[in-house]
């Protein structure tokens, strides 16, 4: 496929050919909307995908997959060779970079801002060279010395994810007296690493890790309290897109809700997420929580018009 046509159905034309659209400015980090939450589009290149089964397993079905998303309103498309779902097994780095880089060359060339989900520094290394800009990594207290070091040296954004243990082991290590506190104080550890090795502050996302060693009740209490995983200073990524707590809280009859049902309830907690001022979320659904993000700046902006009003001349008092 053409790395700058839309996938079949997205464009003007109803043809099974793709429709090209003419080139856009590349993308870059310091120009994603700073006035709402950012989207970012989740591409599994994987064959063991918890959400979608490996439906975008081919390099032509997960580059139309990813034009879908960007044409469609994805701010950023975060694309990944190597499942992390729970059980899951790992991919070797040759293996994964297979099913990652002519993905992410085609779609930088279309103009997308690609993220590389990857717990390997060869694959980030070679992404970026790609043409990515941004790396989500989920090793938490795993992480690498070899990709702080490359964070370092090329200095680019990086997603720094609180988890503990590996995706074989995550699910018993889910034990905290207070898990706000504790995942925070567990990320400003690793934050530090970071900046000991020369990662600029602004370089750094944190993000809590909804779903990644925290049982539901516990994935619950870091969504509604954000604002104390952004009290760290650095932009805030929340991923909850089709999680099993989700699933959970949609069950039927016992049964809990399949992955592409629960793409209402995460754009709600997009909502939620934005309302609260988190810099971005990842998901499945990008038209929905597009919509949701822009609901929950325009409530944001209200509350502050409200505020300045209130607020005459800047002096505190009440109007």
């Amino acid at each position: 496929m053409d790395s700058l046509a839309a996938a079949p159905g997205t464009g003007p034309a109803t043809s099974p050919l793709p429709v090209l659209r003419a080139r856009r400015a590349v993308a870059s980090f310091a120009s994603l909307p700073a006035d709402r939450t950012v989207v970012m589009g989740i591409l599994n290149c994987t064959p063991d995908s918890f959400s979608d089964g490996g439906e975008y397993n081919s390099t032509d079905t997960a580059i139309a997959h990813g034009l879908r998303m960007f044409y469609g309103g994805a701010d950023i498309i975060d694309v990944g060779g190597e499942s992390t779902r729970p059980g899951s097994h790992a991919v070797a780095e040759d293996e994964e970079q297979r099913r990652i880089l002519p993905v992410v060359s085609a779609l930088a060339k279309a103009g997308a801002l690609i993220s590389i989900d990857t717990r390997h520094a060869s694959t980030a290394a070679r992404a970026l060279d790609a043409g990515a800009a941004l790396i989500n990594d989920v090793s938490g207290a795993n992480v690498h010395e070899d990709m702080i070091a490359l964070i370092a040296e090329r200095q680019v954004p990086y997603v720094l994810m609180h988890s503990r243990g590996d995706s074989r082991s995550m699910d018993s290590l889910t034990q905290y007296s207070d898990v706000v506190e504790e995942v925070v104080g567990e990320l400003s550890v690793l934050r530090e690493r970071f900046y000991a090795a020369g990662v600029k502050a602004e370089m750094l996302i944190v993000d809590p890790g909804v779903g990644f060693s925290k049982n539901a009740e516990q994935n619950w209490e870091l969504l509604a309290n954000l604002d104390r995983v952004a009290a760290m200073g650095n932009k805030v990524l929340v991923g909850t897109s089709r999680k099993r707590f989700l699933g959970s809280l949609l069950s039927s009859a016992g049964k809990a809700a399949a992955p592409k049902e629960r793409d209402d309830a995460t754009s709600a907690t997009t909502a939620l997420a934005g309302a609260q001022g988190v810099w971005g979320v990842r998901v499945h659904d990008v038209g929905a929580s597009l919509d949701a993000a822009k609901v929950a700046a325009r409530l944001r902006l209200a509350q502050e018009n409200r505020a300045a009003r209130r607020t005459p001349h800047g002096t505190g008092g009440t109007a």
